[in-house]
């Protein structure tokens, strides 16, 4: 697959993700403000409906109090012109009786019509309490005024003594006055209603205020973590179609190192032919050049005894040292069966010819008395295996290095190679020796 390819494929694989996490951001958002301006509209609304019962409740009360005092200025405009009549025997008193007589059934008409708008059943009572003491005060009224017209005075006047026009003015005043008592409250709890709901409307509106700011700050993060989220995912396609440069190029690289190795072989055999006191030589050379070749590619992670990749830490041991082991040079390999991943076994390979290259110039096998010593062990640390390989070379030569200056590139690959597996490498001197020990977790 080429570079380009795996960048488009690992783009397409998030672009759904992408388009998922902006949807959701844009929902966040959007039902947060939805939340909030229905929350608003419905607090508005409730305090606007407050204040409308309020000014529906002023107006009747307004006019049901106009019609109680027009019930009770007809029923003593009634009352005093009969007495008049009475006392006089002129008729122009009755004038203010007519007057009474005409607006008493207006004015009940109009209370029980706004009585009708109200399911109260205290003010229903009071109405018909009302009417029957009224239409009883005006029946005794218009009775005594007809006796006088007929000139029966002494019946008029027994009946007016009688009491029970002061009774009837009695218990319709009472009724009056206790009709008013209850719609002055209903007026006040209506008023007071309506003060809550101004009280209420603004650090109600506030705290909507800031529930709405609290949702918009939260999608707002959402969609800065989107983002992010899409930044880091343009990144990781970016560095996937790095990785699959490099490997292409590592391999490409590895097959021109492989070119270059039979090139070397073939000038050796060349060189050879035709001699055969040459010929042992030129046989030693060659298995030299292929142990090399092998060496290569296990440090690669390739291995032609492991195809699927990966290899064993022994044979990789074994393939490394192996170009430069002889009868001077021991090396002396124990530990127990370990299979190193395909991922794994480059940067082993690599620490491991690095040493061994080491060894070779200035180390243990730069003498003919020089010893090498490799062993690992696997042991549980935590929930995890953990190798521990050591490196041991013994020789006369050995000193530790001078401490000043910067350190070599062989060092900084092998710190390198320890980091890609996720371990730590120490190197330590002592008198004709120098120790590496390098740890890592084993790979499942």
């Amino acid at each position: 697959m080429q570079p380009h390819d795996a960048g488009d494929e690992a783009g397409q694989r998030t672009r759904p993700a992408r388009s998922r996490r902006r949807r959701l951001s844009a929902l966040v958002m959007l039902a947060a403000m939805a939340a909030g301006i229905l929350f608003a509209v419905m607090l508005v609304w409730s305090t606007i409906s407050s204040e409308r019962a309020e000014r529906r409740q002023t107006v009747r009360y307004a006019a049901v109090v106009s019609a109680l005092r027009d019930i009770n200025r007809a029923a003593l405009n009634a009352e005093t012109g009969q007495r008049g009549y009475f006392i006089t025997l002129d008729r122009r008193y009755l004038a203010s009786y007519e007057f009474g007589s005409d607006l008493y059934p207006r004015a009940l008409a109009k209370l029980k019509h706004l009585s009708a708008e109200s399911d109260d059943a205290q003010i229903t009572s009071l109405v018909g309490e009302i009417e029957t003491a009224g239409n009883a005060k005006f029946a005794e009224l218009a009775q005594i005024v007809a006796m006088i017209e007929r000139g029966d005075i002494q019946g008029a006047q027994q009946r007016i003594l009688s009491n029970e026009g002061r009774v009837e003015m009695e218990r319709l005043g009472d009724a009056l006055a206790r009709l008013e008592v209850v719609e002055r409250a209903m007026q006040a709890e209506a008023s007071q209603d309506a003060f809550d709901a101004e009280k209420r409307v603004l650090p109600l509106l506030a705290l909507t205020m800031a529930l709405m700011a609290a949702a918009l700050g939260l999608g707002f993060a959402l969609a800065m973590r989107a983002a992010r989220a899409e930044e880091a995912a343009a990144r990781a396609v970016e560095i996937e179609a790095a990785r699959d440069r490099a490997d292409l190029l590592a391999r490409e690289l590895n097959h021109r190192v492989k070119n270059l190795f039979a090139v070397i072989l073939a000038i050796v055999r060349m060189s050879g032919r035709g001699s055969e006191a040459a010929a042992p030589v030129v046989d030693n050379i060659a298995s030299r050049i292929h142990a090399l070749l092998d060496a290569h590619e296990a440090t690669q992670g390739h291995d032609r005894d492991n195809p699927g990749g990966g290899a064993d830490m022994a044979l990789l041991i074994g393939k490394v040292l192996a170009p430069y082991k002889n009868d001077n040079h021991s090396a002396e390999i124990t530990g127990e069966a370990v299979a190193l991943s395909e991922k794994q076994a480059t940067p082993v390979g690599l620490v491991l010819h690095e040493l061994a290259t080491n060894a070779v110039k200035y180390g243990a096998w730069s003498v003919d008395s020089g010893r090498i010593d490799i062993g690992w062990t696997l042991e549980d640390d935590a929930s995890q295996e953990m190798i521990t390989l050591c490196w041991r070379e013994s020789a006369p030569c050995i000193a530790e290095p001078d401490g000043e200056g910067r350190e070599g590139f062989g060092t900084l690959l092998m710190r390198s190679s320890a980091r890609q597996l996720g371990g730590t490498i120490e190197r330590r001197f002592e008198p004709g020796c120098m120790i590496m020990e390098m740890r890592f977790p084993k790979e499942a």
